[in-house]
């Protein structure tokens, strides 16, 4: 079966699939409408079946490298007792930690320079203007006037995407949780070497290890409505936030914050589009179909999962029908599983609800992750 595909979006479930369908002999076109390849946000949390995907992928060496890893994480009340510690079992292999978090633009460096060196041709400052496609291929014009034909082509442009919305008009829209996040970078400190999380009534805040020298702070924070905040109000907002937690961490942390802690604050909206999640020969991947809330940190594992899945299928599979079928069944139930499950972990938080519920949830779903994708 001949596979000349592109991707379009370079995000990180578009990188990660150009990487692994590299691997098995196609051709790869990676299209990304932002000239300037940038990712934006502060840091990002990497659970033990992200870490897996990515020694399989082959960027480990570069995330441990610039990012770091712990084993565990620490629950404490907001005064600092610690109440227990979430297992992170070594997926990755016996010699790398169960999790760990590194600084979102360094991630999208790394996966950038390993997609550039998988011999992929990728175009910055382009997007799509026209799809269409017969029982054979695939015919897309672009933004810079080139018109190509494809076998396959996989969008992979985000919780925005402009290949669902132009294939799948009826698709769900992205829906606001009722939640925000805020995050902050910081100096880390020699006693925070793994996530760490306190939990109040209604605001749970926590750090996590994101180099050598560097800590991410994150706080969610129940907000209503959909609106906007002035980021000159940031640091005020976050630091206020922190108030209710006399843990000595958090207050050290709190009396740290101002205009350098590169403050970030982020509405939390989900999607989770029923299947099919392909028409024709073409397939949607990541957040495009399944964006997911941080609960789980498992967002950006997920999308990656995706990638090679259909880069396994396509090595296999008799024709593209026939790979995108078999992906769409090995992918939907743990998609599914982590949209869901995040979703009722900031339910309960919102309404302040069981607290064993939450933790139940924690655990099952981590266990289910360390299963086989």
């Amino acid at each position: 079966m001949s596979k000349n595909i592109l991707i379009i979006g370079g995000g990180f479930s578009g990188m990660a699939a150009a990487i692994q369908l590299r691997k098995i002999g196609a051709h790869v076109d990676l299209v990304e409408i932002d000239p300037g390849w940038r990712s934006y946000g502060a840091g990002i949390s990497i659970g033990g079946a992200a870490l897996r995907a990515f020694k399989q992928i082959g960027v480990m060496d570069a995330f441990l490298r610039e990012g770091f890893c712990g084993d565990g994480v620490d629950l404490f009340l907001p005064h600092g007792l610690q109440i227990g510690q979430l297992p992170t079992p070594r997926l990755a292999g016996p010699d790398v930690p169960g999790g760990g978090g590194i600084m979102r633009p360094v991630l999208a460096k790394i996966l950038a320079e390993a997609t550039r060196a998988s011999g992929t041709a990728v175009r910055l400052g382009c997007t799509f203007t026209d799809i269409t496609q017969d029982a054979d291929g695939v015919d897309v014009t672009f933004t810079d006037g080139m018109k190509r034909r494809y076998d396959l082509v996989i969008g992979a442009d985000g919780l925005y995407s402009k290949v669902r919305e132009t294939l799948f008009p009826e698709a769900p829209k992205p829906a606001y949780s009722g939640q925000g996040v805020w995050r902050a970078v910081l100096p880390r400190p020699a006693e925070v070497q793994r996530t760490m999380m306190w939990l109040g009534p209604k605001v749970k805040t926590g750090v996590n290890p994101v180099s050598q020298s560097e800590m991410y702070l994150f706080v969610t924070e129940d907000r209503p409505t959909h609106s906007f905040i002035d980021p000159k109000l940031w640091p005020q907002m976050l630091a206020e936030l922190l108030a209710p937690f006399p843990a000595p961490l958090m207050q050290s942390v709190r009396a740290q914050l101002g205009e350098h802690s590169q403050i970030v604050y982020r509405p939390l909206e989900q999607l989770l589009m029923p299947q099919p999640w392909a028409k024709g020969r073409v397939l949607l991947i990541g957040d495009t179909v399944h964006a997911t809330t941080p609960h789980m940190a498992s967002g950006a594992g997920i999308g990656i999962e995706d990638a090679i899945v259909i880069a396994e299928e396509l090595d296999r599979a008799a024709s593209v029908p026939e790979a995108l079928e078999k992906f769409q069944k090995r992918r939907w139930e743990r998609c599914c599983m982590v949209v869901k499950n995040s979703a009722r972990l900031g339910e309960i938080e919102i309404a302040g609800g069981d607290k064993d519920e939450h933790g139940r949830i924690m655990r099952e779903t981590l266990m289910a992750l360390a299963q086989p994708i």
